[in-house]
């Protein structure tokens, strides 16, 4: 078998998560995030489409991390970012983070909407 270190540029991988919280390169971030290839902001939830509107000129598709179990988003926000551009995919938050990481490790342009655990 061949292994290959991964190489994430300038961006950074989320390390882990935990109840109420996720680290990313390192730093512990409370709550919701929203996390792009260079940019970790805080994320409140489904009332707040813009921040990941904002961000569809760089990515093709966001993970919606619903947090500890995977639920339907809100119909309305995925016809927002859908409208915008966006590819949409809802799962568990622990799955939106193991995705987000290999492919942000394949230099995909992507981003994840995380709700915490």
């Amino acid at each position: 078998m061949r292994l290959n270190e991964v190489n994430f540029a300038d961006a950074k991988p989320i390390d882990g998560y935990g109840p109420g919280f996720f680290r990313v390169g390192g730093q512990v971030f409370k709550g919701g995030i929203f996390i792009v290839p260079g940019h970790i902001s805080r994320w409140d939830g489904y009332e707040n489409p813009q921040v990941l509107i904002d961000a569809a000129g760089g990515i093709d598709v966001v993970f919606i991390g619903t947090g500890g179990e995977t639920l339907h988003i809100p119909t309305e926000f995925r016809a927002e970012l859908e409208a915008a551009g966006l590819g949409v995919e809802a799962m568990a938050s622990p799955a939106a983070c193991r995705t987000y990481n290999v492919l942000l490790g394949e230099g995909r342009r992507i981003a994840a909407a995380l709700l915490a655990v």
